[in-house]
């Protein structure tokens, strides 16, 4: 493939135009000398004939050696600068085939200023963009893998347990048992919840949303948790920040996280205070709770999948590590943004919708 382009490129800028000089000066020199001749033959009264031949045949023959000598060196030329400007082309087909086997880390030499340099740093950044997905694909099945063995793993130990007669069959026995199913199911809810985050973009059906009412019924559906922890939980929505244009459905579902997120690393008897206020282009909401701080470290890994910031945490308590991530994959989709804060025994978690 590479040989058949290098050679069109040969023949389609060499060929072509030493053929067209050489005729254009065959051509002139032929007309030119007739006139002059006729010149001679008027003033002088020389007969031109033989003269005349003469001459042609000699211009004849040093315009082919010249036209062949200059075939050549086009060829030679051609060769050298089509060679140098296909091979980025080379080492991209190369490389390709190398994504292609499974070679993320594949990259090309994209130091040239030209449309052929561009496609390089395009290709480089596709690379980069695929090493990262499939690095991200292999770090969430290992974190699915590592989040299941747990239950699961109790769940054998106590099944074998009943089996072999270690273990009673008493109510608590199997309490502990559901309590452990009820983990996977979490998990598995879960982890369906995230894949339809990451598709929200393509699915979102924005119209006015009330702010405030959203809070509220996610309030109202976390109660009777956050008053068993004597919680006390404060809301304030500014006038012109109540009401944003996004998807309802999705929106209740990034406030549930958030709320959910809330009440379980708030102390008992601590405070949740929710607000929002307007930015220049957008509302910015934020949840904020009395807890340990989190480490300045840990701030810019929140958002990421499977992550937990203390490991030392009950997975009851700190849950898989995904409610995070899919607050964020909801709220980019709306062209928003997340963050995140940590100091002085509060921990407040943001994001901003774009004012549509």
């Amino acid at each position: 493939m590479k040989l058949r382009l290098h050679w069109k490129l040969m023949l389609a800028t060499t060929v072509p135009v030493i053929v067209l000089i050489t005729g254009i000066i065959w051509l002139a020199f032929d007309q030119l000398a007739a006139n002059y001749f006729m010149v001679l033959m008027d003033e002088y009264m020389v007969s031109p004939t033989e003269t005349h031949q003469a001459f042609l045949t000699a211009v004849h023959y040093y315009l082919l050696w010249a036209g062949l000598i200059a075939l050549v060196l086009a060829f030679l030329l051609s060769y050298l600068l089509t060679r140098r400007v296909l091979r980025p082309l080379v080492q991209i087909s190369e490389a390709s085939r190398q994504i292609a086997s499974g070679r993320f880390g594949t990259r090309v030499e994209a130091d040239r200023g030209d449309e052929v340099g561009e496609l390089g740093t395009a290709f480089n950044r596709m690379s980069d963009s695929l090493e990262k997905i499939e690095q991200l694909r292999k770090s969430m099945v290992a974190d699915v893998a590592h989040e299941l063995r747990t239950p699961l793993t109790n769940l054998r130990g106590y099944l074998e347990g009943l089996s072999d007669g270690v273990l009673p069959s008493s109510k608590e026995t199997f309490e502990m048992l559901q309590q452990e199913n009820l983990r996977l199911v979490k998990l598995v809810d879960d982890l369906g919840q995230l894949a339809r985050a990451d598709a929200a973009h393509i699915y979102l059906n924005r119209q006015s949303v009330d702010l405030a009412a959203c809070v509220e019924e996610i309030l109202a559906l976390y109660r009777m948790n956050i008053d068993e922890k004597g919680i006390t939980v404060s809301t304030n929505f500014a006038d012109d920040a109540g009401t944003i244009n996004a998807d309802r459905d999705k929106l209740l579902q990034a406030i549930r996280n958030l709320v959910e997120n809330c009440w379980k690393y708030t102390p008992e008897g601590g405070v949740i205070k929710i607000s929002s206020h307007r930015l220049a282009q957008s509302v910015r909401v934020k949840f904020v709770n009395d807890g340990a701080d989190i480490p300045a470290e840990d701030i810019p890994y929140l958002f990421e999948r499977f992550f937990r910031s203390d490991y030392s945490r009950s997975r009851d308590i700190g849950g898989a590590g995904i409610g995070l991530s899919i607050v964020k994959q909801l709220i980019e989709a709306h062209g928003g943004e997340v963050g995140a804060e940590s100091s002085d025994g509060k921990t407040c978690i943001w994001f901003s919708l774009p004012d549509l």
